[in-house]
């Protein structure tokens, strides 16, 4: 995994999402999804970029299929965001980063 993201499970999903403060944004993914591949990039420059400001992790759907079906991903790469263990917003498909920047921005400033 990349500098300043986080490989999450079912087994952490509970202690690393949901009782963790602050925006936290999930990545779900898999290794066979092309657009995750493409999006990949985008999302560990953010995580540099916001490195102590949001916590950024990645869920692969294969391996976790429990929480990918409790979120109800119906599409992947799905990037979902959390605050004090609520999820407050999504964006499914592989974005332009403008797009995923200005996203994080506006939930950073609630």
């Amino acid at each position: 995994m990349s500098e300043g993201i986080m490989e999450v499970t079912t087994a952490a999903w509970e202690k690393e999402v949901l009782n963790s403060s602050g925006l936290i944004m999930v990545d779900f993914w898999a290794v066979w999804c092309g657009p995750c591949r493409i999006i990949a990039p985008t999302v560990e420059e953010l995580a540099k970029e916001y490195n102590g400001r949001v916590k950024v992790m990645k869920l692969n759907t294969d391996e976790n299929p429990d929480i990918a079906s409790r979120y109800k991903i119906m599409g992947i790469p799905t990037i979902m965001f959390f605050k004090n263990g609520q999820k407050i917003d999504q964006i499914v498909g592989a974005v332009p980063r403008p797009q995923l920047k200005a996203k994080i921005d506006s939930l950073l400033s609630v």
